[in-house]
Formats: structure tokens, C-alpha cells, sequence
């Protein structure tokens, strides 16, 4: 019965409602803002020195496509979220290329134990990890929040792991560009961590962030 509320509620405060623009064109609206700043991030920490040997490593093409794809497909899942009658399995989009994202980072693991044994997995702290992901991820962040919020997030919780994933995603992919951290096992600890603990957090905020009543008030309040 919430949809049905919400759709009563957008109907009496109907007179100066302007249409959403389709989850595909919001998506690369956020990408055309979102872009641009992890580029300058990028430029601004230095491009790491060895970017053009790796720029031929396959494993490291392969993680890039894969964080970058996780991204883009959560940030249109969230987007598609905040629409009322949205078809739910739009939000198992990210899930193909965050299983192949962190599937190569298994992969990388196995080979390091392979070649190095015991050692190919040693764990070392990596404290630029955290705070990295979050700079390189706050403006996407930022832009993501404040247009989910022009739509309907019904299911706030969902919404705010998905824009998570999407921000943190993007933060990960532009650290890979200037962090020469490149052993499995830490990226796989470390970064892919940094990223599920963001989702984590951005889950338990998702009712402060998306709490669509309030929006629906404070709309009503503004027409």
C-alpha cells in the first residue's frame, strides 16, 4: 500500500511536478559529473609510474573494466530504484560484474599462492586504502545523493547500498590509477573491503539519506 500512498500524494501535489528523466539518461548525467573530478583526483595524486606496463597486464584491465561496470550498472539501479513500479530485478544488475571484479581478485590469490605459496598471501597494512577510495568517491557521492533524492526511494535501504556500490566503485577504479598496490590478496582485503564497509554504513543511513516522506512533505511544503 506505500506505492499506492506515494502515487496519491504525487497526484494532489501534481501541479508543479516536472517527469524524471529515464535511470539510462540520470546515469550518464551522474558519469558526465562524476567523471570529470576522479580524473582530477587522479592528475592531482600522480599517476602511478608503472601505469604503462600495466596498461598491457590483462588481470589489471580486467579488475578496471569490471569496478568500473560495477559502478555505472549500480548507479542506473539506483536510479531505476527510486521509481515507483520499477522492476526489482533491476538492482541485480552490479551483481555480474562485482562477482567478475572480485572473482579476478580470487584468481589473482590463487596464482600468488601458486607461484609464492604461503607468502603470495601475506597481509600488510595499507592505510591509504580508506580515506583514498572515499576522496576519489565523495563527489559522485555527493551528485548521486542529491539526485536519488528528486525521485521516489521506496525502498531507502536498497537505494543507499546501491549508490554506495556505485560511488565506491568509482572511487576504486580511479585509485588503481595512481596506488601501485597491485598484490591480490591486499587489493582483495584492503580495497574490495573499503568498499563493502562504505556499502555497510550507506545501508544502516539509507532512511536519514532517502526517507521518502520527508521529501514528499517538504515538496508539498515548496508547492
Amino acid at each position: 500500500m506505500e506505492t499506492d500512498h506515494l502515487v496519491h500524494q504525487l497526484a494532489r501535489g501534481a501541479g508543479r511536478a516536472t517527469r524524471l528523466r529515464p535511470p539510462l539518461v540520470r546515469t550518464l548525467t551522474w558519469l558526465f559529473i562524476a567523471l570529470p573530478y576522479v580524473v582530477m583526483v587522479v592528475l592531482v595524486m600522480r599517476l602511478r609510474p608503472d601505469l604503462s606496463g600495466k596498461l598491457s597486464d590483462v588481470s589489471y584491465i580486467i579488475e578496471q573494466l569490471a569496478a568500473l561496470t560495477t559502478a555505472v550498472t549500480a548507479g542506473f539501479a539506483a536510479f531505476a530504484s527510486t521509481i515507483p513500479g520499477y522492476d526489482r530485478r533491476t538492482v541485480l544488475l552490479p551483481l555480474v560484474p562485482f562477482l567478475v571484479w572480485v572473482g579476478s581478485l580470487g584468481a589473482g590469490c590463487l596464482r600468488s599462492w601458486i607461484v609464492m605459496g604461503p607468502d603470495g598471501l601475506s597481509l600488510h597494512p595499507d592505510w591509504l586504502c580508506f580515506p583514498a577510495i572515499v576522496i576519489v568517491g565523495l563527489v559522485p557521492a555527493i551528485a548521486l545523493v542529491i539526485m536519488l533524492r528528486r525521485g521516489a526511494p521506496l525502498a531507502p535501504h536498497v537505494t543507499s547500498v546501491l549508490a554506495s556500490l556505485a560511488a565506491a566503485g568509482l572511487g576504486d577504479f580511479g585509485l588503481r590509477f595512481f596506488h601501485p598496490q597491485d598484490a591480490s590478496f591486499m587489493v582483495l582485503i584492503w580495497q574490495m573491503g573499503t568498499v563493502l564497509l562504505l556499502m555497510l554504513l550507506a545501508s544502516q543511513c539509507g532512511r536519514l539519506l532517502f526517507n521518502w516522506r520527508r521529501l514528499l512533505r517538504r515538496a508539498g511544503g515548496a508547492g
